[in-house]
């Protein structure tokens, strides 16, 4: 989705290296593919390890499909779109594609999550109502990139959750860094002149997803990622980035 962002405000900064391994907690496949997946592409080029934790299967997603059917194949669309970034830890939940709730049991297994990866960085789905304050956003998103961002103060309080700790999952306090991909409101970015052709790849990788949705995006992936990052570019120097809204804990 480009950006509409104005080019004459502040330029946005460059995006912290100080950190070796990144959780990424999406509610869908395809989900890091817009467009974050060149700036992952670029993590793992530099030695950083990066995972992916998917709540659904996206199996609500096409509608020409039955979802038992459509979730294998989102699944297998995701594990070659991950492939092609680097990613080589991928795991998928069985939260129900489109009805995600928010509330404890889901910040729960966030936490649970977080205190397994143990990551310095932690990335979120934009839980705003909008994409750039005129596409409306969905309610997975919505939610799980609200409960992600609960849940990395949960799983550093030993007194929320202790169950987790009778499991044997202790609080994890290292997470420094919280960043939202896709977020109206961006402050940091990844130069991605290097990976910006695997990035397009990624996302080509979900062909039977993007035919469902009938949109230009499934023609022409390249030009659609290539004016997303332009947009940033323009309060990055003019380097082709990925944009995200960056918090330092």
């Amino acid at each position: 989705m480009p950006s509409h962002t104005d080019p004459e405000r502040d330029q946005i900064e460059e995006f912290p290296e100080d950190w070796s391994r990144a959780l990424a907690i999406l509610p869908h496949p395809d989900d890091m593919e817009y467009t974050g997946a060149a700036a992952v592409a670029r993590w793992t080029d530099h030695g950083k390890q990066v995972s992916y934790l998917l709540l659904t299967s996206g199996e609500a997603g096409i509608d020409s499909l039955d979802p038992k059917e459509c979730a294998a194949i989102r699944q297998s669309e995701q594990r070659a779109s991950a492939e092609i970034v680097g990613v080589d830890t991928l795991e998928f939940l069985d939260y129900p594609d489109g009805t995600i709730e928010y509330g404890l049991p889901l910040r729960q297994t966030l936490a649970a999550a977080i205190r397994r990866h143990q990551p310095d960085l932690v990335i979120a789905v934009n839980h705003r109502e909008t994409y750039y304050g005129t596409i409306l956003n969905m309610a997975d998103h919505r939610v799980v990139g609200l409960a992600t961002i609960d849940a990395v103060k949960d799983a550093a309080n030993r007194w929320i959750f202790t169950e987790l700790r009778d499991a044997g999952l202790e609080p994890w306090h290292g997470v420094r860094y919280l960043a939202i991909v896709e977020s109206p409101q961006p402050t940091h970015a990844v130069d991605v002149t290097d990976t910006f052709d695997r990035g397009v790849e990624a996302l080509r990788q979900h062909g039977a997803y993007l035919r469902g949705l009938g949109q230009a995006t499934a023609a022409d992936p390249e030009t659609f990622l290539r004016s997303a990052m332009e947009a940033t570019a323009a309060r990055f120097n003019g380097r082709l980035a990925v944009a995200f809204e960056l918090y330092r804990l």
